[in-house]
């Protein structure tokens, strides 16, 4: 079946894990058809690369980009073109088109099914999220098989009115063991296998692509000024210079807002630089996340880092942060905010514990309760490069996260409000405190440059916690923090100091 990459448009090629990727696959690998058992020709018979794919309790499925081809869309001799996606209920009728058993018809007999299938060394037994099909009883076909090994990949379209619909019911990928007289095959749902994938069904067609909105919309990336004020990025070690991931003759990488410092020994941002003006905001859907053709993938952690566990792809510039301005900018800077270059490795409880969400509210606390003179921030934010970082998959994912917001207060003045979010014990009282594992501290520009190991010198006298003058929006009359200490820990809104 042919789908599209919902990040690029690119058509794909859908098809399971165990097809396309394996136990020794890996991402970027080329994939052939005709596959290596109907013909040893397979130099010749290149189609394309591994995009994604994912096994586990979602489902068994894989996403290969169509290069070096051209397609038809409609399902083989089935004559129609999925458009639509369905949640099966029991009963429904279903046919698909199979390399093995070419075109046969089920029934759905079974829904929500876990089936466990050993996929071999490393995979082993995966519990795989799926619905089960028997035989039609108006067609079985004369072998009593509705599939076989080979008709994995197909895809089961609902049936109607004694015809194929153009409604995607299921991916095959597995049917009885051997052995087994119960005839019946399994698929994966649709809407399961895309929120995976990251696919679509039909062509990006309505909004304009990558290339042409960069004809019209220069990156110009982080601007310095923005304010009225200069917030500059922050200084580099001379280390982190030569670690720095360079873009012609800079050591960021524009986007649309925002700027990004790619640390070449990490694969991802040493910081991120971004602008949001809040009286422009644009809001627009997600796209997908995929590697910035523009940097070297060596420096880049793309999906298999994600695949199959609990870290999560987290933007480092806000993507609601950075939409803004004219239609085609706003879309434009929501597709750069899904590089990878902005993404860092998150456990899955980064922003389920970040005391309910201020974490990523911090900009929308400052307009709504900061004094400021125009609807305008600028961010600074990255990960903590720590030496206790967690190893795994070749990354080493950061404990602790930081974000440092200016803006220009009604009087003229320029305010910095600098946070960290960690895991670690920036204060002596923690066991007076609850067990979340993650905590919002609010700290010092000095305490900041500390952590992180860069420079923030220009910005000194902007430091709302070493400056108390600067203050317009006191802690909170219930707050218990301490306005004299370089860092204290925020628990709720009333504790921050603007």
């Amino acid at each position: 079946m042919i789908v599209f990459d919902r990040a690029t448009g690119a058509p794909c090629v859908l098809s399971n894990w165990h097809v396309l990727n394996g136990n020794v696959g890996k991402i970027g690998d080329t994939i052939v058809q005709p596959g290596p058992y109907d013909d040893n020709n397979i130099t010749l018979n290149v189609a394309g690369t591994l995009l994604r794919s994912h096994l586990g309790a979602a489902g068994d499925c894989a996403l290969s980009k169509v290069q070096q081809r051209g397609y038809d869309r409609s399902v083989f001799e089935l004559n129609v073109v999925p458009a639509r996606m369905a949640r099966v209920a029991l009963g429904d009728k279903v046919v698909k088109s199979g390399r093995t058993t070419a075109v046969t018809r089920g029934v759905v007999r079974r829904v929500d099914v876990m089936a466990k299938i050993n996929y071999g060394i490393p995979a082993g037994e995966q519990a795989i999220g799926c619905f089960e099909i028997g035989p039609d009883p108006q067609d079985v076909p004369a072998d009593g098989e509705i599939s076989k090994g080979g008709d994995s990949g197909s895809a089961w379209l609902i049936f109607d009115k004694g015809k194929a619909t153009d409604i995607f019911a299921g991916l095959h990928f597995a049917g009885e063991t051997n052995g087994t007289s119960d005839e019946h095959a399994l698929a994966c749902y649709p809407a399961s296998i895309q929120k995976k994938l990251d696919f679509v069904l039909e062509p990006l067609t309505t909004a304009p692509t990558a290339v042409q909105i960069e004809s019209i919309v220069p990156r110009r990336g982080y601007d310095a000024g923005f304010l009225g004020a200069a917030v500059p990025e922050p200084g580099l070690s001379a280390a982190q210079k030569r670690d720095a991931v360079n873009f012609g003759r800079g050591q960021t990488i524009p986007y649309t807002h925002f700027s990004v410092c790619l640390s070449a020994k990490r694969r991802m941002a040493r910081y991120v630089a971004w602008n949001i003006d809040g009286s422009r905001m644009v809001a627009l859907p997600r796209r997908g996340f995929s590697i910035d053709p523009r940097i070297d993938a060596k420096y880049q952690f793309g999906d298999a880092l994600y695949l199959e566990n609990r870290v999560d792809r987290g933007h480092i510039a806000r993507r609601a942060d950075v939409c803004w301005g004219p239609v085609a900018e706003a879309e434009q800077a929501n597709r750069d905010s899904f590089y990878f270059t902005n993404i860092a490795p998150q456990h899955e409880r980064f922003n389920q514990s970040s005391r309910k969400g201020l974490w990523g509210e911090l900009e929308n606390l400052v307009f709504d309760q900061a004094d400021l003179k125009d609807l305008k921030l600028s961010v600074v934010g990255g990960p903590v490069f720590g030496t206790e970082d967690i190893e795994y998959r070749d990354a080493l994912i950061p404990r602790s996260f930081w974000k440092m917001i200016a803006y220009l207060g009604k009087d003229d003045r320029l305010r910095c409000a600098a946070f960290i979010l960690s895991q670690e014990k920036l204060l002596n009282d923690l066991e007076s405190l609850d067990l979340d594992p993650f905590r919002i501290y609010q700290v010092s520009l000095a305490e900041l440059a500390r952590k992180t190991e860069l420079n923030f010198d220009l910005l000194s006298d902007a430091d709302i916690i070493s400056r108390p003058e600067l203050v317009t929006r006191p802690v909170g009359p219930e707050s218990l923090v301490d306005t004299t200490k370089a860092v204290t820990e925020i628990r709720s809104e009333r504790d921050i100091r603007l």
